[in-house]
């Protein structure tokens, strides 16, 4: 399943989203680092994909030509996701 890293909406969407696509529900951006696969915040310049120019702007619609759509769990967050782990670890 697919969902949007704005508004975590699921999205029914089967292509790899262009530039100017945007969320249904929200608006935001759908090819953009956020929503990538190989997007990771520990990683350099953010990304897990040696051969990707650095992208200054992680939540807005760019160029790059790695870019594959993130798949999420059933509950519509990233899987793995370290800060909701954090977060029901401290309840």
């Amino acid at each position: 399943m697919k969902a949007c890293f704005h508004c975590k909406k699921a999205l029914d969407i089967a292509d790899r989203p262009g530039r100017g696509d945007a969320c249904p529900h929200c608006s935001s951006d759908l090819k953009a680092c956020l929503n990538c696969r190989f997007h990771d915040g520990a990683a350099s310049n953010e990304c897990r994909e040696p051969s990707a120019e650095n992208v200054a702007v992680k939540d807005r619609a760019n160029f790059c030509e790695f870019f594959e759509f993130r798949d999420t769990d059933a509950g519509g967050g990233p899987k793995d996701d370290p800060m909701q782990r954090l977060k029901d670890l401290f309840k």
